[in-house]
């Protein structure tokens, strides 16, 4: 048997963390002194707790490790799925911070350069384009933001579907129209349209008119600098927002084999403010 310090030190697990883990029933003494309360661990617990403490290392949250725990002692396959799927977080992650990474790297390059960190929005192009009036076959719905990437999958799933059994007509690129002034608890106003040439139900008319555009060129994570860009420009230039912003996805992600061959062009609907003098 061994004390609860001997075993905290042999696994490199607190003590503390070791009274919470009993305390949850995630990992419990094999006996307790009833007279002074010390604890004590079997041999036979240090591969448990050392399995333990790896899927912490791969990022498993408590309640997955004791599922696994479960499913280890069970000997079926939810073990190998939820290592499966914890890869597939892990490589997600580590994309990210690949992105990350390169970001910084080219941020140390511009100060090297003598340049501003934010200098590349010099480089943002700012066009005035009057955008015409089309049909928009579309779903509208609030999305929370983690939720955008299976609420592309869906939406336009339907929409494409759609469009094939009533034997419709694209006349333009998918887009999205982001409705909401602010984000709310209840998620972003969000409407999904694909633009066609029938006027039948279920479609409406949009009506852009006058808009700021922009083509972005790389990951969907570039275009809120564009926004911004366009936002700066109008207030500059004396224009003001009239309606939704869009956004039209010029290439398919999943054709693309890197972020940065997407071609995004990004709208924002403006007039002219009249002056007062």
């Amino acid at each position: 048997m061994l004390s609860i310090g001997e075993f905290s030190n042999i696994c490199k697990v607190s003590t503390k963390t070791l009274r919470y883990y009993a305390e949850i029933g995630l990992l419990e003494p094999s006996e307790v002194n009833p007279e002074n309360g010390y604890r004590y661990y079997a041999i036979e617990q240090l591969e448990k707790m050392l399995f333990i403490n790896r899927l912490k290392a791969y990022s498993f949250s408590l309640e997955e490790i004791k599922a696994a725990l479960h499913s280890e002692e069970a000997e079926n396959d939810n073990l190998y799925m939820a290592f499966i799927q914890k890869r597939k977080e892990i490589e997600k992650k580590v994309h990210s911070f690949n992105h990350i990474l390169a970001q910084l790297e080219n941020d140390i390059a511009t100060i090297q350069q003598g340049k501003s960190v934010m200098s590349y929005m010099e480089d943002i192009d700012v066009h005035l384009v009057d955008v015409p009036q089309m049909y928009l076959l579309s779903i509208r719905k609030n999305v929370q933001v983690n939720d955008y990437p299976a609420e592309y999958s869906k939406c336009y799933g339907k929409l494409f579907k759609r469009i094939a059994v009533d034997k419709l007509t694209m006349c333009g690129n998918p887009m999205v129209l982001f409705h909401s002034a602010e984000y709310s608890l209840s998620g972003l106003d969000t409407e999904f349209a694909i633009p066609i040439q029938e006027y039948v139900t279920g479609t409406r008319d949009f009506c852009p008119g006058l808009c700021l555009k922009t083509v972005v060129r790389g990951a969907y994570s570039e275009l809120s600098p564009v926004y911004a860009k366009q936002i700066e420009w109008a207030e500059k230039e004396g224009y003001q927002n009239t309606t939704a912003l869009f956004e039209i996805y010029v290439t398919d992600p999943s054709q693309i084999a890197d972020a940065k061959d997407n071609i995004t062009e990004v709208y924002y609907p403006v007039k002219k403010i009249l002056s007062r003098n």
